[in-house]
């Protein structure tokens, strides 16, 4: 390619789409090229995927038949599954989810011990600086607000002003006598209290999650109790949190 071809391309302009004129603002943005061609890309999906449905329907065998057309039903709009037969009798399965639940409530039992250990450790220091407080002083002026000195009114020195726990006054700061502390183990102090402030967040979140299955145990453990009635169902259950149901009240002799 010659010279002259290559500047003749560098010289070109570049053309670009307009914007929507004021007049026609309220009309929204204007519609551009590539959103053009999304929505026609979109259209011509949407056509396709009828197409192919009626296809389909006229296709259909009316005598097909498949087993999950039988286990499975719609409640409420919501598709779910039905148990399916077990091979256990309902007192050996009642037994099996006992010892599960006895199995989730020990180890829940021992996570809450751990996780009060490491609180008691900890102390959570660090949590009470950070949670954002009020102070209110009172003052009869608004120059006297102007002109009020926190850090002389709590009695500290300015650097401790955002510390809500262990805070000293001047008088202590005065008479207390610092240690040397080396930089190396300042670090390793920081670092272990950073592990120990992780360590409790998973033990935090290991006791929820077995807080849950308790809860779904112990409800299944009833749901299998054929002397009452059968309950009504309110909620589903998510991973978060188990499933509700609704007893009919009987009035106990």
């Amino acid at each position: 390619m010659s010279s002259w071809k290559k500047a003749s391309k560098t010289n070109q302009r570049t053309h670009r789409e307009r914007h929507q004129p004021a007049s026609r603002s309220h009309l929204g943005l204007l519609e551009k090229k590539k959103d053009y061609r999304q929505r026609v890309a979109d259209y011509h999906q949407k056509q396709k995927t009828i197409k192919l449905l009626k296809k389909r329907a006229l296709n259909r065998n009316p005598d097909e038949f498949y087993f999950h057309m039988i286990n499975s039903r719609v409640e409420d709009g919501e598709h779910l599954e039905l148990e399916k037969e077990d091979e256990h009798t309902p007192d050996q399965i009642r037994l099996m989810q006992s010892q599960d639940l006895r199995y989730v409530t020990t180890k829940r039992t021992t996570e809450l011990r751990k996780i009060n250990r490491l609180q008691s450790q900890l102390h959570l220091l660090d949590a009470a600086n950070k949670v954002r407080n009020k102070h209110i002083f009172f003052v009869d002026t608004e120059k006297e607000a102007r002109k009020l000195d926190v850090a002389k009114k709590l009695d500290t020195h300015p650097a401790l002003l955002n510390r809500r726990v262990n805070r000293p006054r001047m008088s202590a700061l005065k008479s207390m006598t610092l240690p040397d502390v080396d930089e190396a183990e300042l670090e390793k102090l920081t670092s272990e209290r950073e592990k120990a402030y992780m360590e409790l967040q998973k033990r935090i979140e290991r006791e929820k999650e077995l807080s849950v299955i308790q809860q779904k145990l112990e409800l299944k453990r009833h749901l299998l109790n054929k002397k009452e009635s059968a309950p009504k169902r309110i909620k589903a259950g998510t991973k978060d949190a188990p499933p509700v149901y609704q007893w009919k009240y009987e009035r106990k002799r």
